[in-house]
């Protein structure tokens, strides 16, 4: 029976292409904020969400697969990519066995919910696989900028279309698993209409704090302000997913603890992260600010890149590493989260000083939209882009010898 059941997989799994090409001829639907909120506080409805699921997760997953074929057949070729392909070809096979289900059938609507589940868990290591496959690119082929940007390209689609499907899947697992969320039990879904931002950034500050404390045994104080222009009442409180802004928090604390005490590791007293909370009109802003030291303006892109890490690369399997450091993922991935919903993460520094990294966030859930990858000719052409010579004079890394143009 277990060998039956293999060779159908196998078959199935065969047929994806078929599939990935159908699929991703159509665009993704995004999803305001608000549409989510309502779809699951006043229209709940789980026969609707699985209609509308068993059509839309394929085409997201269809689009980035597209997409995934258009890397360096180098970077296709490392096991840790074709691990992560093949993840992608059995959620997509799993998700389209419903496609011609009954949505009256209540045991369908519960198989679908475990599939889902089994699908989210499948996925719970695709950013360290991801990236491991990165680094087994890296040790073995020689880079060259082109590619990179080919990567980095693609690297943000991805990791964008998977916070999404993760979106989706999360939504209708927890809106209709029958339980309440006993921590917040005013959450629907993974949404919290009315997200204490105050909450989220202790909670982020206290967890850094802790790992801060743990390896280097001191750490920075938090000073925490807000100001809230539209009613002048406090706390601030948004309608957003308290886990994105915990996530890109967390990220930004553990930063600027680090490069806080490495900068001030022969003074007695450090300087505090100061943390404004601003809530405006249009946007929710969150600027958090250290005296860490700062970076060279050159370096600033350099911190949203996945080819660039200033830490050690560990192994998926490592667990010894630095806990204040990984893959070089944080940043990237923390800007992603803002941009999810039309936001965005942007860092200014002062080299010899500090750093003010700021988080942008829409201030109202109707113009908080999922911001979503297709799969078109645009596209396309971002992964068939050539290295053209510069159009400005590209200055010399080394000083200029004016000797060798002195007048005999």
């Amino acid at each position: 029976m277990k060998f039956v059941r293999f060779i159908m997989k196998n078959a199935a799994l065969a047929s994806a292409p078929k599939h990935i090409e159908h699929f991703s001829k159509f665009s993704p639907s995004p999803l305001s904020m608000k549409q989510f909120i309502d779809f699951g506080s006043i229209n709940a409805c789980e026969k609707t969400s699985f209609v509308f699921l068993r059509q839309e997760l394929p085409v997201r997953l269809s689009n980035i697969m597209k997409e995934i074929n258009l890397l360096p057949d180098k970077l296709l070729t490392t096991p840790s990519v074709q691990m992560v392909q093949r993840w992608y070809c059995q959620s997509l096979m799993e998700i389209l066995d419903f496609l011609d289900t009954n949505p009256d059938d209540h045991r369908v609507l519960a198989e679908f919910v475990d599939a889902l589940v089994t699908i989210r868990n499948r996925h719970n290591d695709v950013v360290p696989t991801m990236a491991q496959g990165i680094i087994e690119y890296k040790e073995v082929f020689p880079q060259d900028v082109v590619t990179n940007q080919n990567i980095q390209y693609f690297l943000d689609r991805f990791y964008m279309s998977r916070i999404s499907i993760r979106m989706l899947i999360n939504q209708h697992t927890l809106v209709f698993d029958g339980t309440t969320n006993p921590v917040h039990p005013n959450t629907i879904g993974s949404i919290d209409p009315q997200c204490n931002v105050g909450d989220v950034v202790q909670d982020a500050f206290h967890s850094a704090k802790m790992l801060c404390d743990q390896y280097y045994l001191r750490s920075p104080d938090l000073v925490l302000q807000e100001m809230n222009h539209k009613t002048k009442s406090h706390p601030i409180s948004i309608v957003y997913v308290p886990s994105h802004l915990y996530h890109m928090l967390f990220e930004l604390f553990k930063n600027a603890m680090r490069a806080t005490i490495e900068t001030h590791e022969n003074s007695n007293s450090l300087p505090p992260i100061k943390v404004m909370v601003s809530l405006g009109g249009e946007d929710m802003s969150i600027k958090v600010s250290d005296r860490g030291g700062g970076v060279p303006f050159r370096k600033i892109e350099n911190l949203f890149s996945y080819m660039y890490s200033t830490a050690p690369a560990p192994q998926i399997s490592d667990h010894s590493s630095t806990p204040l450091a990984g893959f070089g993922y944080g940043l990237p991935i923390s800007r992603l989260y803002a941009k999810y919903f039309q936001g965005d993460l942007q860092l200014y520094s002062m080299e010899g000083f500090g750093t003010d990294a700021v988080i942008y966030l829409k201030a109202l859930s109707t113009d908080s939209i999922e911001r979503l990858p297709v799969y078109n000719k645009t596209a396309l052409k971002n992964y068939k882009v050539c290295q053209e010579a510069d159009d400005w004079c590209v200055p010399s890394k080394e000083p200029l010898d004016l000797r060798k143009y002195k007048v005999a």
